[in-house]
């Protein structure tokens, strides 16, 4: 299913204060060789920083890194999940972010307090570059279909002053289509949001080189002039957003793919993991007799009392 907007041809109604929200919208400009999407969370990615309550540069950089992690996973046809990994020397030691072909949306950020505070007071204020907050390390990607079939990974260094940047330095590295972000996170007034736009330049048609490349620049420099404030405006619909963006051309949208937080976690997970540990090691997680196994992702938290634990062993060995 799609729906085509263009110059001349209906403009979207200006959304009201209840605008689709928790989506990637796909879409393609008309009469070039390009295609994209756009990732806008809401109440979602309000979910999941709230849950650790992390200090404002963590949750602004792990909100970009969800929302790249679906305008990423969007472009591509898998069925499993698709991970975008940070790892690094600097403050934020660690962000993970996921998304399944089903929608699930998950993510978390490990940080040391102490050396960030001292970035933040030495920022005095300003901005904090991806150098300063993750230092030296690597960018991932991941899919991973299951069991039977092998896991595609892609690994590059931190490189670039923002995430969009390190995201570009894996896109040169590669093999894939021509393809940019832009991605943006912070506060609204109803909480959190994140927002990321993707544009990817298709295969040219025989004798049409010069063409795509027209297209492609132009397509950019529409590109160029959206803004942070439109990425995250929970009152500017997706359809109006990329109107506004793409209508000389024209823009034709496809079907959305509606997003949700959701975690993998379960006790039934947490009980497999136990019982691959030697019974030592399991005494040595034991917290006034109880072994607290606390999500990183969702902070479920799941308890095992010494009977518990013995039992699971004991299924073991039956």
């Amino acid at each position: 299913m799609s729906e085509r907007f263009a110059a001349g041809a209906g403009r979207p109604a200006r959304s009201g204060p209840a605008v689709p929200d928790d989506l990637i919208q796909p879409f393609k400009i008309e009469g070039q060789a390009v295609r994209g999407r756009l990732v806008r969370l809401g109440p979602l990615i309000d979910t999941v920083l709230d849950r650790h309550q992390y200090p404002p540069e963590v949750a602004e950089l792990l909100g970009e890194m969800v929302a790249l992690a679906a305008g990423l996973a969007g472009a591509l046809k898998y069925d499993g999940v698709f991970t975008l990994q940070t790892k690094g020397d600097g403050p934020v030691r660690l962000m993970v972010a996921d998304v399944t072909s089903e929608g699930d949306v998950r993510g978390y950020a490990q940080f040391d307090a102490e050396r960030l505070a001292a970035v933040t007071s030495a920022a005095g204020g300003g901005s904090l570059s991806v150098p300063k907050l993750l230092g030296a390390g690597y960018l991932a990607f991941t899919v991973d279909q299951g069991s039977h079939t092998e896991r595609y990974q892609g690994i590059v260094e931190l490189t670039g002053a923002t995430l969009a940047d390190c995201v570009h330095h894996y896109f040169r590295q590669s093999e894939q289509l021509d393809s940019v972000v832009k991605v943006a996170a912070g506060r609204a007034t109803g909480g959190w949001r994140a927002g990321a736009l993707m544009l990817q330049r298709l295969p040219p048609a025989p004798g049409a080189a010069d063409e795509v490349e027209d297209g492609w620049r132009r397509a950019l420099a529409f590109m160029a002039s959206s803004t942070q404030a439109e990425l995250l405006d929970e009152r500017l619909g997706p359809n109006e957003l990329l109107y506004r963006l793409f209508h000389e051309d024209g823009v034709r949208v496809f079907t959305q793919a509606k997003l949700r937080p959701g975690c993998r976690c379960s006790r039934e997970r947490v009980e497999r993991v136990l019982r691959s540990l030697p019974a030592a090691e399991l005494e040595s997680f034991k917290i006034d007799g109880l072994i607290i196994v606390t999500c990183e992702f969702c902070s479920a938290r799941y308890e095992f009392s010494d009977s518990q634990v013995t039992a699971l062993k004991d299924a073991d060995l039956a």
